[in-house]
Parts: structure tokens; C-alpha cells; sequence
């Protein structure tokens, strides 16, 4: 049985909202905001999204900032609810503040948190996060031979917490290295690749 049919057994995904941090300006790849990156011929953004959809989230909000109004007028992103993140050169911290925030009042007792730019990660390891879930106490992490990696699934509990912590580009780090015996890994090795597209040379893996 595939992580997606576990996930579709257990009547989960409405619980957990998918959370794409997508307002990354590239500043290392000549100020190419991440988002529109073209991968399998269409901004990067909509194959995050995909993933995080094809795991089985029902509700994505998305946060955006650099070229956020060009990624709204050429990315496809039905369905989602797109945030504006102001403060997205402050890195990414403010970019997960701004993502938890939209998330008050939704109902979501948890978020899948994924980054745009790691198109390595697929649907297999999103679903297998997912699939840890069990309250708005979880605190889950995908790993990559045993080393904490993306997606991260925070339960509304770790909301506010993360948010007190989470600044530059160091996003949740302090409040997971302060949770670490919280923390459920799950192996994700097998099935995706955490490689970040952060520099010309990273660029090679964008089909």
C-alpha cells in the first residue's frame, strides 16, 4: 500500500494544511526569486505545490515575497491561499511567522512546512510526514540518514513558540533544537533527495 492510500484511510488531511514558503528572492542565483524558476516548464512554485497536494493536503496557503506579484500573475496556484510576506528579505523566519499567522482560525491542528526550492522532495516523503501525524501536539521531521531535513510538520501547540523563535534565516532550528526529544523522525532517504536550489551550479537539477 502507497503512503498516499495509508493517508486516505485515516480521513486526516482536512487536520493538517500544507505550508509552502516560497518568498525567497535568489539572491545567490542573481536575484532570481525562487518561485519562478522554471521546472518541467512552469514556475517552480506550482511543482511544490503539487507535492504537497499529491501528499494529501487539501488546504496550501503559500507565502510569497520577492516578485510576489508576478508569481501570482504567472504561477498557477488554484485552490491555494496566498499570503504576502512584506518582510521577506529579514529570511525566512518571517516568511514562517507570516504562514502560522494565516493559519489562525482555518482549523488546521497542524502544518506541513515545505520549502520551494527543494524539488528533490517529492509526494513519497511529504505523505510519509504526514502520515506521522496524531495531534496538535506533533512535532515531525522528515530525515535524511538520520539528519533532520524538510518537510516539517509543526501541531498548532508549536505554533506560538515557533513563532517567538523564528528569525533570519534560521526559521524553526532553535525551537526544534530546544524540542529535540519532541521531535518523531521519519526516514525519508529512500524516496528524495533534500539538495537545495541555491546557487548556478544547483540549477542543474531543475528539469
Amino acid at each position: 500500500m502507497t503512503d498516499n492510500q495509508d493517508l486516505q484511510g485515516r480521513d486526516l488531511p482536512g487536520e493538517v494544511a500544507g505550508l509552502l514558503l516560497a518568498a525567497g528572492g535568489g539572491r545567490r542565483l542573481g536575484g532570481r526569486p525562487k518561485a519562478l524558476l522554471p521546472h518541467r516548464g512552469r514556475p517552480l512554485v506550482e511543482h511544490a505545490v503539487g507535492v504537497l497536494r499529491a501528499a494529501g493536503c487539501e488546504r496550501i496557503h503559500v507565502v510569497l515575497g520577492a516578485a510576489a506579484a508576478e508569481v501570482r500573475d504567472r504561477a498557477e496556484l488554484g485552490g491555494c491561499v496566498l499570503v504576502d510576506n512584506p518582510d521577506w528579505a529579514a529570511g525566512m523566519g518571517s516568511s514562517l511567522r507570516a504562514g502560522l499567522a494565516s493559519l489562525a482560525g482555518t482549523g488546521a491542528r497542524a502544518a506541513l512546512v515545505s520549502l520551494v526550492d527543494q524539488p528533490g522532495i517529492g509526494p513519497a516523503a511529504a505523505a510519509r510526514v504526514l502520515g506521522a501525524y496524531e495531534d496538535e501536539k506533533s512535532l515531525v521531521s522528515a530525515a535524511y540518514a538520520g539528519v533532520r531535513g524538510h518537510p516539517v510538520l509543526f501541531g498548532a501547540a508549536h505554533w506560538a513558540g515557533i513563532a517567538e523563535t523564528a528569525t533570519g534565516d534560521r526559521g524553526a532550528r532553535a525551537y526544534l533544537a530546544a524540542h529535540a526529544a519532541e521531535i518523531r523522525l521519519v526516514e525519508c532517504a529512500d524516496v528524495a533527495e533534500p539538495y537545495d536550489i541555491d546557487t548556478e551550479a544547483d540549477l542543474s537539477h531543475l528539469e
